[in-house]
């Protein structure tokens, strides 16, 4: 086997980590696009990188996270300071 600088290695290297990210992509998108295709082959066949993202995903979608209801009087209190700042703002530019 014919060497090669290390430039040239690192350069080949980064080319197949990105197309191994689009076609880890692109099975993504069939398997959404073809639900069925799950059971179409073996998950110890897919990819370490696409078995780590797709259960991120699916934990991710699972961890929604909501921010807490305001009270009315919380309601009326950032009402008001909002009244007053934008009223402060109209008056500014006004002179």
């Amino acid at each position: 086997m014919a060497k090669h600088s290390s430039h040239i290695l690192e350069l080949a290297k980064r080319g197949a980590a990105v197309r191994f990210r689009e076609l880890t992509n692109e099975l993504d998108l069939l398997l959404r696009a073809f639900p069925d295709l799950h059971d179409a082959f073996d998950a110890d066949e897919l990819p370490v990188s696409f078995i780590v993202r797709r259960d991120a995903r699916r934990a991710g979608a699972s961890a929604v996270t909501r921010p807490k209801a305001m009270s009315a009087a919380a309601k009326r209190a950032v009402s008001q300071r909002m009244k007053t700042h934008w009223a402060e703002r109209r008056a500014g530019h006004k002179t």
